[in-house]
């Protein structure tokens, strides 16, 4: 039973490098997830710092008892005795001695707060953040933006498309869309090629407007790209359709959304963090 403990852990991880979902499965899911998880007001704050003899005997129940997995963090919680482990994008809740494992989120159900889920969002902000703006192409307002997001797109899918069509309606409420490819199809195929194509142009934004818009667009591929790095990204985020949408606090919006309805959630999320 031990070591069928590990994949618990960091079955997210592994469900990121499957196959794609075919493009009619993946437009479908993520159309059907208009409804997003409400933001929260509260930052997640640490407990006590865990003891170095306490941190040790524990390190060492997870050796023994999760084998083979490579734990980013181990940090206390607010339940006596119990302690969040990380690994990647992925959290689990574990026994002073590392024999327990509980699966799932922790949630504060007095305040509200999804503790786990405000952790998560932390970590995917620190890794969009990691990417610099030379390894992006975003579409900005011509007034400074009030908001940045952060969109995977496959110049293949279709609701890529749709979202691309209302960019000035974007850019006209104030939202810079930042875009990172992920071509769901993955390296070396059609839709990958598309994407260094697009990346290798002298004008990117007016390429990719191309691509996705005006019948195709041809280029050279065999320039420096962050393509493949784009898609790794993509990967250790759990992204499985396009186009995936992250909102500036790390919390990720899946399918396309409206100007509209965009806005909307971004200001729910404004008002949200708002202090007090």
């Amino acid at each position: 039973m031990r070591n069928k403990l590990a994949p618990l852990i960091i079955a997210l991880g592994l469900g990121a490098c499957s196959p794609p979902m075919p493009e009619s499965q993946g437009e479908d899911a993520a159309a059907s997830e208009k409804t997003p998880r409400p933001a929260v007001k509260l930052e997640l704050a640490d407990s006590e710092p865990v003891g170095a003899d306490q941190l040790a005997a524990l390190k060492a129940g997870i050796a023994e008892n999760l084998p083979g997995v490579a734990i980013d963090h181990i940090r206390s919680t607010p339940l006596p005795g119990i302690f969040e482990i990380q690994a990647g994008l992925n959290f689990g809740y574990v026994s002073a001695d590392g024999r327990y494992l509980i699966e799932g989120d922790l949630n504060d159900l007095k305040s509200g707060v999804p503790l786990t889920d405000v952790r998560r969002r932390g970590v995917r902000h620190e890794m969009l953040e990691s990417v610099s703006a030379g390894q992006s192409i975003t579409y900005a307002p011509k007034e400074p933006a009030k908001y940045t997001i952060t969109v995977f797109t496959d110049i293949d899918c279709g609701y890529c498309r749709k979202l691309h069509e209302h960019m000035a309606e974007y850019n006209d409420e104030g939202i810079a869309v930042r875009y990172l490819f992920f071509p769901r199809s993955g390296p070396n195929t059609e839709s990958f090629y598309k994407a260094e194509q697009v990346w290798c142009a002298a004008d990117k934004q007016a390429a990719l407007t191309k691509a996705k818009l005006g019948g195709g667009y041809s280029g050279k591929k065999n320039c420096s790209n962050p393509v493949m790095q784009h898609l790794q990204l993509a990967a250790e985020l759990g992204i499985r359709g396009t186009p995936a949408i992250f909102l500036p606090d790390g919390e990720l919006i899946p399918g396309y959304q409206t100007p509209d309805q965009l806005v909307k959630i971004l200001e729910q999320h404004q008002v949200a963090a708002a202090p007090g």
